[in-house]
């Protein structure tokens, strides 16, 4: 089954929980489409993941537009989502629109993810006026780190807890059809999650989120010594990689690799006849000559 704002919303309704991964290359989109993955995220951590930046910071659109339509091209029913990065929506409303389109109409996404609460409700209606689907994104927003002070907890007082509640209900109320909670105490992420109508996609949140969301590179394992407290690692998948690395560096050193199973044939006489031809420059025009 595809799946859309509608069916997205629909799984909320019924107590179904969504399933969501980042991706950034046509390769990966092709599994996780075929694993049954609900919505697919081509989140700024690519620049972290992919581009060796130490926040998402450096991000553009053009590097998010980049990935996301390799992705686009490996999924049938998967849902896609373009991270807005930062500085491409808060300069202006008029910014905002004109770089979700473009996640649109050159990335293929289906919606676009951008940072925020109140201060950006603005941009999310223009956006959704734009008939263009807004995920919200609140609690640990990874564009604020300087303002944060560093990758940490939200809501843990009642000030900001209250704050973020607000920035649901505002987001909700501004048209977005799904909202991020991100390193949110669970309590809270599902407080808000019986508050909204809209579903809740917690990374860091908690199980009472109506869906779920991790960088797949850390579910996978293939960053070590940096395992954040909310990730499970499905798979040591970045010990099997070092390992085949390994593996394929002896083989081509030690020389059995390529064996006689990896290499092609060519015929006794074409050979025996290329060999004649070397240093005989008559010989070797007559025969291309005949060949052609």
């Amino acid at each position: 089954m595809k799946n859309t704002v509608t069916t997205l919303q629909e799984m909320k309704r019924k107590g179904e929980k969504i399933s969501m991964l980042t991706c950034y290359d046509y390769t990966t989109a092709c599994l996780m489409e075929d694993a049954g993955i609900n919505a697919i995220l081509i989140g700024d951590s690519l620049g972290m993941t992919m581009m060796g930046y130490n926040d998402t910071l450096p991000v553009t659109v053009d590097d998010i537009i980049h990935h996301c339509a390799s992705v686009s091209r490996g999924l049938k029913d998967t849902f896609l989502v373009a991270d807005m990065p930062f500085m491409s929506y808060q300069t202006s409303v008029y910014d905002a629109v004109k770089n979700a389109g473009r996640l649109v109409k050159e990335g293929h996404a289906q919606a676009v993810k951008l940072e925020g609460g109140a201060s950006v409700c603005q941009q999310i209606q223009a956006i959704v006026n734009a008939d263009i689907p807004v995920v919200a994104h609140i609690g640990l927003t990874p564009q604020s780190i300087n303002a944060f002070g560093g990758f940490k907890v939200q809501g843990k007082n009642v000030e900001r807890a209250l704050q973020i509640v607000e920035d649901a209900k505002a987001v909700e109320a501004a048209g977005a059809f799904m909202v991020t909670l991100e390193c949110v105490p669970e309590e809270l992420a599902t407080l808000i999650s019986k508050e909204l109508t809209i579903p809740t996609i917690g990374i860091g949140a908690g199980a009472g989120c109506d869906g779920q969301v991790l960088v797949y590179q850390d579910m996978l394992g293939m960053f070590s010594g940096f395992k954040p407290k909310f990730v499970k690692h499905y798979a040591n998948i970045g010990e099997e990689m070092k390992n085949a690395f390994k593996a394929y560096d002896a083989e081509v050193k030690a020389k059995t690799f390529p064996a006689a199973e990896h290499n092609f044939a060519i015929d006794a006489d074409v050979m025996k006849a290329v060999k004649a031809a070397q240093g005989n420059a008559e010989f070797r025009v007559e025969f291309e000559t005949e060949t052609v």
